[in-house]
């Protein structure tokens, strides 16, 4: 929080409380809590002006909280993922064998991949 660690801030918060003094601090913290529910209701409020004007948009806001950012959950789904170029090709997921019903895997002469893998000169 601004590059100020806990006991720097219990240090500035004493002399604080020594400038201010014990007769002002009472009417300070009073002002500085009106303040804080002042902008909590800004907030709410232009949250909810948002989404009135907005309307219901199918959003999941809890998806997109930074919080559950999760790199290797988002490279799983992407390659899972059965739409049109999802990286699914003949033969299954990238880097997976494909299957069949059973769940055994499938010769690759079945699945059409013959001969050596594509090898690209210029990428190296």
């Amino acid at each position: 929080m601004f590059g100020i660690n806990g006991g720097e801030l219990i240090i500035l918060l004493v002399v604080v409380a020594l400038v201010v003094g014990p007769e002002r601090l009472p009417a300070y913290a009073e002002q500085l809590a009106r303040w804080a529910r002042g902008l909590r209701q800004l907030a709410s409020d232009a949250r909810a002006r948002v989404d009135s004007e907005l309307g219901d948009t199918g959003i999941d806001w809890e998806a997109l909280d930074p919080r559950r950012y999760d790199p290797r959950r988002i490279v799983r789904e992407a390659l899972l993922d059965d739409g049109p170029g999802s990286g699914r090709g003949p033969a299954g997921p990238v880097g997976r064998p494909a299957t069949s019903a059973t769940g055994s895997p499938v010769p690759s002469s079945e699945v059409g991949l013959t001969g050596p893998a594509p090898y690209d000169d210029e990428a190296t």
